[in-house]
C-alpha cells in the first residue's frame, strides 16, 4: 500500500478513485504519565511517555485506514491527512483521525 499526503503519487496515474476511508484511535493517557509529564512542562525537555502514546494512536489510525482501502481495492491511499485532538473530560482522551482517498494505481 503507497501512502501519501500529497494528492497524486509522482510516476503514477490513478486508474480508480474507490471513495474516502478514515482511521479513528481513542487512547486514554493515564494519571502516571500525566503526572511524569507534568514534571517535565516544569523542568523542561520531552515527554517520551506521551510521544509514544501519540505514535501509537497514529499508527493504530493509520493502520485502520489502510484496513478499510483494502477492503475497497485500493492499492494507495493519497491526500491523507492526520488530526489529532484532546477529548473527554478534563482532555483526557487523545483522538487521532486519518483520512484520505483511496485510488488503484
Amino acid at each position: 500500500m503507497i501512502l501519501s499526503t500529497t494528492p497524486t503519487i509522482e510516476g503514477q496515474t490513478i486508474k480508480e478513485y474507490k471513495g474516502v476511508v478514515t482511521g479513528e484511535t481513542i487512547i486514554g493517557a493515564n494519571f502516571v504519565k500525566d503526572f511524569f509529564a507534568g514534571i517535565r512542562d516544569i523542568v523542561g525537555g520531552r515527554s517520551a511517555a506521551y510521544e509514544k502514546v501519540l505514535r501509537e494512536a497514529k499508527d493504530t489510525s493509520m493502520k485502520e485506514m489502510e484496513d478499510r482501502a483494502r477492503e475497497l481495492g485500493a492499492n494507495a491511499i493519497v491526500s491523507i491527512d492526520i488530526d489529532y485532538e484532546t477529548i473527554g473530560q478534563g482532555n483526557s482522551m487523545l483522538m487521532v483521525a486519518t483520512s484520505g482517498t483511496a485510488v488503484v494505481i
